[in-house]
């Protein structure tokens, strides 16, 4: 109890999300303390992802200890350490990477304390050292990407087409899924080559670094451009246009996450299709940590619903993403 105390004290001074909630009294539970360990803050997904985590924690009571990892899987290995030491009642966090996961997880089993993966997933041969995953379908969301490069290819009658991807932060959930849905699909499309892949670690600057090193290989061969992040794509684009390309138009190219910014270029032609991936997932965070601590079943998967802006839509009537 005293360490229950001096938890809930230490999420004060942290400047933590706790509050009344919001017309959700029935599922609202303020002896609930969630931790939980952001990824970092490299892009605009990640910043408002932790937003609307923030945001619903207080708005369903739940008391927040927030720690970012800043890219580092040892920072989050010491942080979920931290909140077993703690005795928060739920984990969560969105793992850097896949592997490596079983000792700490371990621990907080042996704690009694279940743990929720946001958005990415964790590669173990352990059962039961998580409850959850609750994020989007990152294999479905590169399915999505190329069955809308497929659609262009017909439409503009193209008979070869040489692809360059910039892949997400290496073993990674969302880089191996992505990857494995965009290549699945177009697998059986003998118009269809991948002449390399590398990885942007879904950073703006590597985006450009990858972007300057294909076209320095590769030059005006590349007839598309398949990128993980709306970041990465973004940082992409300058090196494109420097070396006298128009991207939308000599180049196709495909981003995924769907932020502001990378719609507004979709409206200026610069982008031609943006797979949504919402980070939006704090309502269903806080209603699955609420339901564990009720010791309630919970589903094993929860995925958003997920869409894809294109040049074959009205691109005008685009509603504003929010992050």
């Amino acid at each position: 109890m005293i360490r229950k105390i001096l938890c809930i004290l230490c999420i004060i001074m942290m400047t933590v999300s706790t509050g009344c909630s919001k017309g959700e009294d029935e599922t609202r539970d303020p002896g609930l303390v969630l931790g939980f360990s952001q990824i970092g803050s490299e892009s605009a997904w990640r910043i408002g992802n932790t937003k609307d985590i923030r945001d619903q924690a207080e708005n369903y009571g739940v008391g927040l200890m927030f720690e970012n990892a800043n890219q580092k899987q040892e920072n989050q290995i010491a942080a979920i350490r931290r909140f077993i030491a703690y005795k928060v009642d739920v984990i969560a966090f969105s793992p850097v990477v896949e592997e490596g996961w079983d000792n700490v997880l371990e621990e907080a089993r042996e704690a009694g304390i279940p743990v929720i993966l946001v958005d990415r997933n964790i590669n173990t041969e352990k059962s039961g050292l998580t409850t959850c995953l609750i994020g989007a379908d990152f294999y479905r969301e590169g399915v999505m990407a190329a069955e809308y490069l497929i659609r262009k290819a017909d439409a503009l009658g193209m008979d070869q087409i040489n692809i360059v991807e910039i892949t997400g932060t290496e073993n990674s959930t969302p880089m191996r899924r992505r990857k494995a849905g965009f290549q699945d699909t177009i697998r059986d499309d003998p118009r269809m080559t991948v002449l390399e892949s590398i990885d942007g670690d879904f950073l703006k600057s590597r985006g450009a670094e990858c972007m300057r090193y294909f076209l320095e290989k590769y030059g005006d061969t590349i007839d598309v451009v398949f990128s993980h992040n709306d970041e990465m794509t973004i940082g992409a684009l300058p090196e494109i246009e420097k070396a006298g390309f128009a991207p939308g138009k000599d180049m196709i190219i495909i981003s995924i996450d769907g932020g502001q910014e990378a719609i507004d270029v979709l409206k200026e032609g610069k982008i031609n299709c943006v797979v949504e991936c919402t980070p939006k997932l704090g309502k269903e965070l806080m209603e699955t940590a609420i339901k564990l601590k009720n010791g309630e079943s919970v589903q094993e998967e929860i995925h958003p619903d997920e869409a894809v802006f294109s040049d074959e839509m009205d691109v005008a009537s685009i509603a504003p993403r929010g992050y």
